[in-house]
């Protein structure tokens, strides 16, 4: 086994790029350095760090427990709220009303007042065949599937680093190498998906070089991307798993690996991951037709673009069906407006949640908490394992004393009927 795990360490110093100097400390040393280092350089600040902490809005934990206002609480809250996102629209809409309601008021001669009055029951007449519920409603239920899809694609490398303390034995400095190696080679293709997807991430590295000063790449690996750059303009995000493949592979011959179902396991695992990463690209790249966007955007505003005419209070002398009342406040077509304008600004903020939004996936925090994961689970010493002790429930004579309440009935119930073998029709018999 010696000779293996020096052969391996010789493949992989000959090979592959040679790992970053701090993965020859101990797990515990290490883990710090890498974590604290994926922030940018003192001094250097991004719009990814800037925003780090004001995404994801999480208000689960508040209703955990259903009581009466636990929900209503939730209507006061700004951040990634409905209000955040429509006030300069409805702002815009109030304005526009109360100038051609004051116009109409206040400026239009008697004779001119007529021609507007039936303009206004003209265009609330006709606006209503727009079908905004059908084409809006429609365009959200796609967005939300969509934006499912996107989070289902996340690539998530615990699997992976649970599988390599599991598979890859030892703990010499070869097989921590192996284990190490893979688990950052995963985390560079993570990354670097990422850098593709997320403007947060990329402003956080934004080359080779903030990758190289994070601790994800060696120069050597900087060396061959770089290399590769220059011959194809394709992205390389597919790169660190082959290297991550080829490490495992050579484990497996060298007699790290002995099971050739783990090295199987552990190989489908990470093109798992890698399918991953090229969903998320794929995403990114293939969006909703645009011409359907088009479509429900210009639908929905010129809706309320007429509206601001169709929804204006007449003069209730004129007799008009359905003008029985003049009120200056349009109550009603407030909040209509609020609420398909906010439907309409849901799938808007859905339509792409890599960016920076209240309600987007936060890539910048994923990449610490993936390094961070992965080193803790690949890496794991064995003073870190606990024993094989016999636990409270071992000096138990009788197995009923295990069962708790909540299951109890159910064994009594199970044990009121036996089963006859010899009975041809296997029917269930109680007991005598």
């Amino acid at each position: 086994m010696s000779g293996g795990q020096s052969g391996v360490k010789r493949w992989l110093a000959r090979t592959l790029p040679r790992p970053n100097p701090r993965q020859s400390h101990k797990a515990e040393e290490r883990l710090p350095a890498l974590t604290e280092s994926l922030p940018l350089r003192e001094g250097k600040t991004t719009g990814g760090d800037k925003h780090l902490k004001k995404m994801a809005v999480r208000y689960s934990h508040d209703v955990t427990d259903y009581r009466l206002g636990c929900f209503v609480r939730l209507l006061f809250r700004w951040r990634g709220s409905v209000y955040k996102m429509v006030w300069p629209d409805m702002l815009m809409y109030i304005l526009l009303y109360y100038i051609i309601s004051f116009v109409y008021r206040f400026a239009l001669p008697e004779d001119e007042k007529r021609v507007f009055e039936k303009i206004s029951i003209h265009v609330s007449h006709f606006r209503n065949l727009i079908p905004i519920s059908f084409v809006l409603g429609f365009y959200v239920s796609v967005i939300v599937t969509r934006w499912w899809g996107m989070y289902v694609s996340m690539p998530w490398p615990d699997t992976l680093a649970i599988l390599l303390s599991n598979h890859v034995h030892g703990q010499g400095n070869s097989a921590r190498l192996a284990r190490v190696t893979v688990a950052r080679y995963v985390n560079m293709g993570i990354v670097l998906t990422f850098t593709m997807v997320s403007p947060a991430v990329k402003a956080k590295f934004p080359g080779y070089q903030d990758l190289l000063d994070a601790g994800y790449l060696t120069k050597d690996e900087k060396s061959v991307l770089e290399r590769l750059d220059r011959r194809s303009k394709q992205h390389k995000t597919y790169l660190p798993f082959l290297w991550a493949c080829r490490i495992v592979d050579q484990a497996k011959r060298e007699g790290m690996i002995t099971d050739p179902i783990a090295q199987k396991t552990i190989t489908d695992e990470i093109m798992r991951l890698r399918g991953c990463c090229g969903e998320l690209l794929g995403w990114d790249d293939y969006n909703i037709p645009l011409v359907y966007t088009q479509v429900v955007t210009i639908a929905v505003y010129s809706f309320f673009l007429f509206s601001i005419l169709g929804e204006q209070f007449l003069d209730p002398a004129q007799n008009y069906p359905n003008n029985i009342i003049d009120l200056y406040v349009p109550v009603f077509s407030l909040l209509q407006f609020f609420f398909y304008i906010g439907w309409l600004k849901v799938a808007e903020s859905l339509i792409n949640p890599f960016g920076e939004d209240d309600h987007d996936f936060e890539f910048v925090s994923l990449v610490t908490r993936h390094l961070e994961m992965t080193y803790l689970l690949a890496d794991t010493q064995e003073r870190e394992i606990p024993a094989l002790v016999k636990d409270t429930f071992w000096e138990s004579s009788s197995g009923e004393e295990l069962i708790m309440p909540a299951a109890q009935s159910a064994f009594l119930l199970a044990n009121q009927f036996s089963f006859d073998e010899d009975a041809s029709n296997n029917a269930a018999t109680p007991c005598v």
